[in-house]
């Protein structure tokens, strides 16, 4: 393939960049000449699912992708905090309360519809041209602005104390790590996102994706 798009099921604990360069290399070997390939939104290292990759012609087309609705499974974890929303950050513990189902799902409702948050200081999002994780590494004080993001849905799969299962639809920006941190405020329990997958963007599914083994690709 020289022109169109790629569906990609990335794996955990790899980043959006690496899925694009492993899969530019070896496209870029079949074909004998480098092969433009970018991505239409990333990932976080730790998340799994569905990433729309651009190929050749079609990365002109990567903002429209961009802008899609997508889809997230994700599971949040209650009584802790961490420095990064995720499992990759300093975990702390926060509170050994436990809400029930029903107050669970009153905070979901909270944050179905049209919300405001903001975004995590480690993300991709650029703050005078430098990526906010970048800056946050090096320990600079950054202010994150807020944001207004739709969550069309927001579904209990399940809760097993402390974890918290959910689907979320949302509108493109929507951060999940900043959903579950929200979340966790408003319940008094602190929380963090655990798990993340994203199993659709817009009519694609991650069902219909490849795997990078599909690709040769085993690292």
């Amino acid at each position: 393939m020289e022109d169109g798009i790629i569906l990609i099921d990335k794996p955990a604990g790899m980043t959006s960049f690496g899925v694009v360069a492993r899969i530019r290399r070896v496209l870029s070997a079949e074909v004998g000449k480098k092969v433009k390939v970018g991505h239409t939104g990333t990932l976080d290292p730790f998340a799994t699912g569905l990433m729309i990759l651009v190929v050749g012609k079609e990365c002109r087309n990567a903002g429209t992708y961009t802008k899609l609705d997508k889809v997230y499974e994700a599971t949040f974890v209650l009584g802790e905090t961490s420095s990064t929303g995720d499992p990759e950050g300093e975990i702390i513990k926060q509170s050994d309360a436990r809400p029930n189902e029903t107050e669970i799902r009153s905070v979901l409702a909270q944050f179905t519809g049209n919300i405001r948050q903001r975004p995590p200081v480690f993300s991709a999002i650029k703050i005078g041209g430098r990526r906010a994780y970048d800056l946050a590494r090096k320990g600079e004080d950054i202010e994150m602005p807020e944001r207004e993001v739709n969550v069309y849905s927001l579904e209990l799969l399940s809760y097993d104390y402390p974890e918290i299962k959910v689907r979320a639809h949302v509108s493109s920006g929507t951060y999940i790590r900043s959903l579950a941190v929200d979340i966790g405020k408003v319940l008094g329990t602190g929380a963090y996102c655990s798990q993340l997958r994203r199993t659709a963007i817009s009519k694609w599914m991650v069902s219909e994706a490849k795997t990078l083994e599909s690709f040769g690709i085993t690292n």
